[in-house]
């Protein structure tokens, strides 16, 4: 059990964390800002990589400036179960309303376009639905390595350090909660001050990207606490972009209102996300007590 003393000194180790990562990234919202799109900078995403990683140096620093051992952010695999559910479970939670859509007609499936441009890459003479799975496949293996990229600089910081840290003078629900308003502040000023939409108003994209953003915390930190690995967060934060943004978002065609029920800003996937959290929060009885946690 945590004692007053220890109590004040995980808070400080999370105040250190956040005051460290937010002066580290503000200049890159600044810049970010100016130049109105997370697409500037070398290779033409210099800015999204720098600052997905600022959450990792962040961390890194605090370990130093506190002295927390680097080796307690949870760089164990953990039980491959946890690692392999990490994986599939934003691919469930992204396919049913996405299913949902193109079923409906508001969305339509599949784009052509998309499908020509990968038979071009590939030199494939193929028919779609071959030319479909081909490239789900190969792209839900082989693009997970460049989505853990970037995906790992967050997870470093938030799964690694933080989530332990705030589970330590908190329940399973409210550390979820914090680490929603935590992660949805961090991605705030993407989504207002640069082009991190899909094409709606801002404060509609705003509202379903926050409600998702902190459903998808219960998922995170139930797997993060019961794992013990902050791979899970690395997985599960790179299957997620990985699906929705490279996957299902591009194979959808545009029905005039479609923006408003896909991709990370429509009201699809929280709907989605936040049954997926009730589901785990259920479960949250399954989880170590703080004393465990590492």
């Amino acid at each position: 059990m945590e004692t007053p003393s220890t109590k004040i000194a995980t808070r400080k180790n999370i105040t250190t964390f956040l005051v460290i990562t937010g002066l580290l990234c503000l200049p890159l919202y600044i810049l970010i800002a100016r130049a109105g799109t997370l697409r500037a900078g070398f290779g033409g995403a210099g800015y999204t990589i720098m600052i997905m990683w600022c959450p990792a140096i962040g961390a890194l620093i605090t370990c130093a400036i506190r002295r927390i051992p680097v080796a307690s952010l949870g760089w164990k695999w953990g039980q491959t179960k946890y690692q392999l559910w990490s994986y599939l479970i934003p691919f469930f939670y992204a396919l049913v309303p996405y299913l949902i859509i193109w079923i409906s007609g508001k969305g339509g499936f599949y784009n052509k376009e998309l499908l020509d441009k990968v038979r071009e890459g590939f030199h494939w003479s193929l028919p779609d639905g071959v030319v479909i799975f081909l490239y789900v496949i190969l792209v839900g293996i082989f693009g997970m390595a460049r989505s853990m990229s970037s995906a790992v600089g967050e997870e470093i910081g938030w799964r690694g350090f933080l989530t332990p840290q705030i589970a330590k003078v908190n329940s399973y629900t409210a550390t979820s909660l914090w680490m929603g308003l935590i992660w949805s502040l961090y991605h705030y000023p993407l989504l207002m001050f640069a082009d991190y939409n899909s094409g709606v108003s801002k404060w509609f994209s705003l509202t379903c990207f926050t409600v998702m953003i902190f459903s998808s915390c219960f998922i995170f930190t139930w797997m993060r606490l019961k794992s013990g690995s902050l791979w899970t967060g690395a997985i599960l934060h790179a299957s997620h972009n990985l699906f929705i943004q490279v996957i299902f978002t591009p194979l959808t065609v545009d029905k005039g209102q479609t923006a408003y029920y896909i991709d990370e800003f429509g009201i699809g996937l929280p709907i989605a996300t936040v049954i997926v959290a009730y589901l785990f929060w259920r479960k949250r009885k399954e989880l170590p007590v703080p004393a465990d946690i590492s």
